[in-house]
C-alpha cells in the first residue's frame, strides 16, 4: 500500500466542481442563445439598412461583398486548419475564429430562417432599409464556394501536375543512364 498522503482535494470534489462549471456554462450559453435570438437579428438589420440607407445597388454592392468575403474568409482558415494534422486544441481555437469571420453572413441567415419576432422584424427592416441585401448576400456566398472549389481544384492540379513532371523527368533520366551515347561517324 502506498502510504504517502493525498496532496488536494479528493477526485469527487473535483469532479464534483467541473460537472458544476459545466452545468453553468451550458445555462449561460442556453441564456445567452435566446438573448442573442431575441436581440441580434433587429440589431443585425438595423446595422446593414444603415449601410445601404434603402439604395438597392447599395444593397446588391454590401450583399455581394459580405457574402463573398465572410465566406470566402471563414473557408481560407477552415483549409488552413484542416489541411495539415494539427493538435485538437488548435483545430477548436482555428474553428471558433472561422465561426466568428462567418457571424455576418450566419447573423443575415439567422434573419432569412429565423421564425422568432426578432427574425420577422429584421426581415421587413431589410425589405425596407437594404432591399436586395439578402439574395446578393446569398449570390455572394455561392460565389466565394465556387471560387474556393475552384481554387482547390487549380492547387490539386498543380500538385498532380509537378509530381507528374518530376517522376517524367526521372524516367528521362534513368533511361540516359540506360542508353550508350551515340557513337561518333
Amino acid at each position: 500500500m502506498n502510504d504517502t498522503p493525498r496532496v488536494g482535494p479528493p477526485r469527487r470534489e473535483v469532479w464534483a466542481k467541473r460537472a458544476l462549471v459545466g452545468i453553468c456554462a451550458v445555462v449561460l450559453l442556453i441564456g445567452l442563445g435566446f438573448l442573442g435570438a431575441a436581440f441580434l437579428p433587429r440589431w443585425w438589420a438595423h446595422r446593414v439598412g444603415d449601410q445601404v440607407n434603402g439604395s438597392i445597388g447599395g444593397g446588391v454592392a454590401l450583399g455581394l461583398f459580405y457574402g463573398f468575403v465572410f465566406t470566402a474568409l471563414p473557408l481560407g482558415m477552415l483549409r488552413y486548419a484542416f489541411h495539415k494534422r494539427r493538435p485538437w486544441k488548435t483545430w477548436g481555437i482555428q474553428f471558433l475564429v472561422a465561426v466568428v469571420l462567418a457571424f455576418p453572413n450566419l447573423l443575415t441567415l439567422g434573419i432569412v430562417l429565423g421564425s422568432g419576432n426578432a427574425a420577422h422584424a429584421g426581415e421587413r427592416t431589410l425589405d425596407v432599409e437594404a432591399p436586395a441585401f439578402r439574395s446578393a448576400s446569398l449570390a455572394g456566398a455561392v460565389l466565394a464556394v465556387v471560387a474556393a472549389v475552384l481554387l482547390q481544384y487549380l492547387l490539386a492540379s498543380r500538385r498532380r501536375t509537378h509530381q507528374e513532371l518530376t517522376r517524367l523527368r526521372e524516367e528521362l533520366k534513368a533511361h540516359k543512364q540506360q542508353t550508350p551515347p551515340p557513337a561518333p561517324g
